[in-house]
Formats: structure tokens, C-alpha cells, sequence
């Protein structure tokens, strides 16, 4: 593998930054296990999360198209680990292995479709459906049914009020959908979740599953 013997193992904690707004990444990370959330924050406080990244996330390769900077923050919202190695010789190394540059690319556009389509979801479906696609987006990407959360996170991910997660959440619980208690949220009916989603979800999860598949598939 391309650089393999230069990429460092590192522990990545609950709110490690992968990259600030408006900074160019120090490193590019690839994420082995945990979760990442891109957060776009507005100048009265309010944020909102348009990218979630686990096993599959390397985060920050948007920076490797051009000299622009972006205005969302990554950060790490379920510790877990990862290889890093630095911004500028995975760049270099970018242009000069073809294949390195295509795998890249497809993770950008990957991105960018599933930034699209949450942006869309933000902003049309209700905080249950939204709710009840992170859900099931957090526990593809970690692989596990349960989602080490809490309300205040959960708040800032679905651009919401923290008593509104909470009554959206303790309705979900009620229906037997999800179990949710000192700050862990267990899926118990994942079909039932999946028809309480929005149609986002199925969208977001055919782009994770034919993530480096190199066969365009219809996402609808």
C-alpha cells in the first residue's frame, strides 16, 4: 500500500479536532473505528452537522482540491482510532500515484453527495425522521447498535433545541425503537427505525455501502 510505513496509529478521544474551519488540515486521517461530525457553525452560535465520517471517513480531503478553505470544523464525537500522516506528503503523494488520486476523488465526491443530501434533510424533514436516520447513519458507521450520546450532542447534530431531542428521543423510546439512558442510545427495532427515517437515510446508506465500488449505481 502507498505510504503505508509512514502512516502513525493514533487514539482519536470524544472532541479531537481533525480540522478547524478556515485552517488547512495539519494531517489527513484515515479513521479505523469511532465517529467524526463536520459542523457548520453560524456567527450567532447555532451549529449544525453536514457530514458524519466513521471506519469508512478520511476526513479533510476537500482541502486537497484547491487552495480554498472551508467554513465547517470536523471533530470527533464517539472516541475511537486512526492512521494519520502529514497534509502536505499525502498531497505530494496524491500527485504522483494515479491510483491514490482516484480513491481520493471518489471520497470527495462521496461527501459531497451525502453533504447535499443532509443539507436538503436539515432543512425539509422533522426532527424524528432526522433523528431516526443519525441514528441509524451512526450505528452503520460504527458498526454496533449502540451510540455513546448525549441530548447536548445530539442538539448541535440535528440543529435543534436539547428539550426538543429530548421529546422526540423519549417518543422513539416509548414506541419501543430505541432505548436511551445515561448517555447511550441502543437501536432495539431497527426496521421500525427505518421506516420512522426519512428517505435520506436509504439515499446516505447506497453511497456508504458503494463507497470505492468503482460502478455507478442509482442512489434512489
Amino acid at each position: 500500500m502507498f505510504l503505508a510505513e509512514e502512516l502513525e496509529s493514533v487514539l482519536l478521544p470524544v472532541r479531537s479536532v481533525l480540522f478547524e474551519a478556515e485552517r488547512r488540515p495539519r494531517y489527513i486521517h484515515f479513521i479505523t473505528s469511532g465517529l467524526a461530525s463536520v459542523v457548520a457553525s453560524m456567527a450567532n452560535g447555532e451549529a449544525v452537522e453536514v457530514g458524519l465520517l466513521g471506519r469508512e471517513g478520511v476526513p479533510g480531503t476537500t482541502y486537497l482540491l484547491g487552495p480554498q478553505l472551508g467554513f465547517a470544523r470536523c471533530f470527533m464525537q464517539v472516541s475511537g482510532s486512526g492512521r494519520r500522516i502529514g497534509f502536505r506528503r499525502f498531497e505530494q503523494a496524491m500527485g504522483k500515484y494515479p491510483s491514490l488520486r482516484q480513491r481520493v476523488l471518489e471520497h470527495v465526491q462521496y461527501e459531497t453527495f451525502t453533504s447535499n443530501q443532509l443539507s436538503a434533510c436539515n432543512a425539509i424533514h422533522s426532527v424524528e425522521q432526522r433523528l431516526s436516520r443519525w441514528l441509524l447513519m451512526a450505528t452503520d458507521r460504527l458498526n454496533q447498535v449502540n451510540v455513546p450520546l448525549t441530548q447536548e450532542f445530539l442538539a448541535v447534530m440535528l440543529g435543534t433545541r436539547r428539550s426538543t431531542v429530548t421529546l422526540v428521543a423519549g417518543l422513539l423510546q416509548c414506541d419501543g425503537l430505541i432505548e436511551y439512558q445515561r448517555g447511550q442510545v441502543t437501536i432495539l427495532d431497527r426496521a421500525r427505525l427505518e421506516d420512522a427515517a426519512c428517505e435520506c437515510y436509504s439515499v446516505t446508506r447506497r453511497l456508504f455501502v458503494n463507497l470505492y465500488s468503482g460502478t455507478p449505481r442509482q442512489t434512489r
